[in-house]
């Protein structure tokens, strides 16, 4: 795939091209002390020089003296909201006379570009596309959406702490397929970016830019910074050995572990609010005092809340142990079975905003240990 050079104060033309294809950008902001993903239209906008820090339960932004348009990890909330929206209205009916009429709301979204997806999070938009596009229970306002949206991509070269995308291989590299894909390199000398396009429109954009063929040390450049962010994640204690993992969890489904997690857990449901493949929704039926107007809402739940697993007779899943239990297994182990995948992309997000500081690979690691002990 050929790649070219985009320096980095004409960053402003590939936002502005993208406008002028017809494409609400959507991109990295600073609001309220996170860098969250909103609309933008220029590069200004961007989180220039701003840094995230992320641990156990603990988020901070930073302003450096890098220049760094994206030299953060991750965003506070991943595209999910901007797809699957955590409420909409499903249809309304109303009763006139005799005649009851009952309304599918299906709104129109705008032609949207994502710009700054991370590989992990693109591996999760790929993820959802498949529960709500591609199976047989579509999901009409997802697809929607999605057909809209065009995609550009940035190589993660500045992993959080949270970070373990190379132990579920989501990234650092952007490999998966997508509309653009760049890197940001910066050094004393230079700032610029490597860019290449992999679709129709992506091209189209490309030939609008002032660009320039690549030397040899912009692409040893580039190999450098994403090698870095690989080390920096295998030599960190988020590191271990996802092969077994299915199996593991299936083999330990009665293990003391899940006691002495949900020790801790409140069943908050922030890690299934942050991560960018749960799916799980309900809908809310609701009517007037007359009776003549009614609406249905889908909005987003968790496998946490306990009225998720609620049917006759009770909860299928009624004390905070056997949620987690389902929880972590759903993502690590039953959605192989589900979806050929996991449902986990390593982005980290149910780490950083875990309010008691649960951690996911350190959860999986505790059984890897207890098993070795036995």
């Amino acid at each position: 795939m050929q790649e070219f050079v985009l320096q980095a104060e004409h960053l402003e033309f590939l936002i502005q091209v993208i406008r002028g294809e017809g494409y609400q950008v959507m991109g990295p902001v600073v609001r309220s002390g996170a860098i969250v993903y909103d609309a933008i239209s220029s590069a200004n906008d961007l989180p220039r020089g701003w840094s995230d820090e992320q641990e156990k339960g603990y988020y901070r932004v930073n302003q450096t003296d890098s220049g760094a348009y994206f030299g953060y990890a991750v965003g506070a909330d991943s595209w999910k909201p901007l797809l699957q929206l955590p409420r909409r209205k499903v249809w309304e009916a109303h009763r006139q006379n005799n005649t009851l009429d009952i309304i599918e709301i299906l709104d129109e979204p705008p032609a949207r570009a994502f710009l700054g997806v991370r590989s992990c999070d693109l591996h999760a938009i790929a993820i959802q596309d498949r529960v709500f596009a591609d199976d047989q229970f579509r999901n009409e306002s997802y697809a929607h959406r999605r057909d809209k949206v065009l995609i550009v991509a940035v190589n993660c070269t500045t992993p959080a702490a949270t970070c373990f995308c190379t132990t579920m291989n989501t990234g650092p590299e952007v490999t998966t397929a997508t509309d653009l894909a760049m890197t940001e390199i910066i050094n004393e000398k230079e700032h610029y970016f490597l860019i290449r396009s992999e679709s129709y429109i992506g091209k189209k954009i490309l030939k609008q830019l002032p660009l320039t063929p690549p030397a040899e040390r912009h692409l040893d450049a580039e190999e450098r910074a994403l090698q870095s962010a690989v080390q920096k994640m295998q030599k960190g204690p988020r590191n271990f050995d996802s092969s077994d993992v299915k199996d593991l969890l299936y083999r330990n489904y009665e293990s003391p572990v899940w006691d002495q997690v949900a020790e801790r857990c409140l069943s908050c449901a922030n890690c299934t609010m942050a991560c960018p493949t749960c799916f799980c929704s309900t809908v809310e039926d609701t009517t007037d005092l007359t009776g003549d107007h009614a609406e249905r809402w889908e909005r987003w739940d968790s496998c946490f809340t306990g009225d998720f697993s609620y049917i006759t007779g009770g909860a299928v899943r009624a004390d905070t142990r056997s949620r987690y239990r389902q929880w972590i297994t759903h993502k690590l182990a039953t959605w192989h079975d589900q979806f050929d995948s996991s449902g986990c992309v390593g982005c980290g997000r149910c780490i950083t905003w875990c309010p008691v500081g649960i951690d996911i690979t350190e959860e999986v690691q505790r059984l890897q240990e207890l098993e070795r002990t036995l």
